[in-house]
């Protein structure tokens, strides 16, 4: 946990000082934290407590995206990373637009970039991800973005060399009332550099992970001015061959698991 908080610690006083000194770099911004309580996971501990900042921004160059989990397992240590562990992500993305000052713009197409992705988590588990990105204009989202990826494991002795992934991303807000129900999430689908299955044991098998919310803005339906938005709502993970291991009747890794999200935007 401690150092989980030191990282969240460190990204705020990046942003801080970020902000004092960006000027006209920093178009906007978005931060968050997030609870979610749920169960029926696979390979983990079933029942998981996670807490989560999120970072978005949007800069004259392109976009930044950045979030740490803090999870915690209910009741049974993890043998893979003991009873708690953390994992997260830094996602910056190069607009050629942005930069060149052209419009990239065709068909559905917004913008081309250049999306890059640093994952880390405990046990030196590290992925390094490259590749072209797009922003799309899709009638009633708020944005959808495709990201194409090359991906490369590093830190765990024997993986293979690369394995490649689409990675949609999404928002969509239905008006309810006086509030609004949004809709968003991600999908990444992973597949080996081979043909997707595990004919070595260092083979990653493909896998397909599936993680939308559904959540409904209370903050905005009870009038609170306090935060941005707070929501309530829900999260479904939906991960074929979790973490690329071969579902199994001897070893489980097909998850489909529910939690219960707060959020609040500051």
């Amino acid at each position: 946990m401690n150092r989980a908080l030191s990282s969240l610690a460190l990204a705020g006083s990046l942003l801080v000082g970020g902000q004092a000194s960006a000027g006209d770099l920093l178009h906007w911004q978005d931060n968050s934290l997030t609870f979610l309580w749920g169960k029926d996971f696979q390979v983990n501990p079933p029942v998981q407590q996670t807490w989560t900042f999120e970072h978005a921004s949007g800069w004259s160059w392109g976009d930044l995206f950045i979030f740490v989990d803090q999870i915690n397992y209910q009741g049974e240590s993890d043998f893979l990373a003991g009873k708690d562990t953390y994992y997260g992500e830094i996602s910056p993305r190069l607009s050629f637009g942005k930069i060149s000052g052209a419009d990239l713009s065709f068909g559905p197409i917004k913008d081309v970039l250049l999306a890059g992705t640093y994952e880390r988590g405990e046990n030196s588990v590290q992925n390094y991800l490259l590749g072209p990105g797009f922003d799309l204009d899709i009638p009633g989202f708020d944005y959808f973005q495709l990201n194409f990826y090359y991906r490369k494991p590093d830190g765990i002795s024997g993986q293979p060399k690369g394995q490649w992934q689409v990675t949609p991303v999404w928002s969509y807000t239905i008006p309810v009332g006086n509030s609004d129900l949004v809709i968003d999430g991600f999908i990444d689908y992973v597949w080996n550099n081979k043909d997707g299955t595990s004919s070595r044991p260092t083979d990653m098998h493909a896998n397909l992970h599936i993680n939308p919310q559904i959540k409904y803005d209370l903050g905005k339906a009870m009038g609170w001015s306090a935060v941005k938005k707070f929501y309530v709502g829900v999260e479904y993970d939906y991960w074929s061959d979790k973490y690329a291991i071969e579902d199994s009747q001897a070893f489980r890794t097909d998850q489909s698991a529910l939690s219960f999200l707060a959020k609040a935007h500051f």
